[in-house]
């Protein structure tokens, strides 16, 4: 029996970390590593193709070896701008997948089978599969079908306020999947600098 296609992933960097004061914020160190470098090894396995979402001069990255996928649509419109330029290459470079995983690049302690615990409870009629911790949905982890590329394309071309993403999947069939809060939330971001202080202690502690 055939394994089904791993999807698409993507990990999205293109956020402005005003908290943390401007700059890119995955290429912080978090012990040994910068924070790209984790959410590159605990993504790369889980997809069929991994791309780095990031707008600017690519060749700050060229050390990761990915492809970089600048936004389509100007003005650094967050995530979901993210979430489009990928599915955008995706239906370009690998037409008959259907699915994009995408992660989170401040977030160093995500599940390493977020997409095998997504895939497994998605159902024939969602769009979208979301992970949630804590009761919370976290949307920037989550697995999304490649109907929704026009959808997308119109909420980013409103030239108006884009919604939130975990309301924007709300409005559409999805699944969410509950994530265990045990050793720590393993969806803990940084997003300013006494969270990378809180997940320097954690590292000691979880690996």
């Amino acid at each position: 029996m055939s394994q089904p296609q791993k999807p698409v992933g993507v990990l999205l960097a293109g956020g402005l970390a005003r908290r943390m004061g401007g700059g890119d914020k995955c290429l912080l160190p978090l012990g040994d590593k910068t924070l790209l470098a984790r959410s590159v090894e605990r993504s790369r396995d889980q997809v069929s193709q991994l791309l780095l979402s990031a707008n600017g001069n690519a060749l700050r990255f060229a050390r990761t070896k990915l492809p970089v996928v600048p936004d389509i649509f100007a003005d650094n419109p967050g995530p979901m701008a993210g979430i489009h330029a990928a599915m955008s290459w995706m239906i370009e470079h690998d037409s008959r997948n259907e699915w994009l995983a995408s992660f989170a690049c401040d977030t160093p302690f995500f599940p390493t089978d977020l997409v095998a615990q997504l895939s497994a409870a998605r159902l024939d009629e969602s769009q979208v599969v979301v992970a949630s911790s804590g009761g919370r949905m976290q949307p920037v982890f989550a697995l999304w079908h490649k109907s929704l590329l026009p959808d997308l394309a119109a909420t980013l071309g409103t030239g108006g306020d884009i919604p939130w993403l975990q309301h924007w999947i709300a409005e559409r069939p999805h699944d969410v999947v509950e994530f265990a809060c045990e050793a720590c939330d393993p969806f803990l971001n940084i997003n300013a600098p006494a969270d990378l202080y809180h997940a320097q202690d954690l590292l000691s502690k979880i690996g």
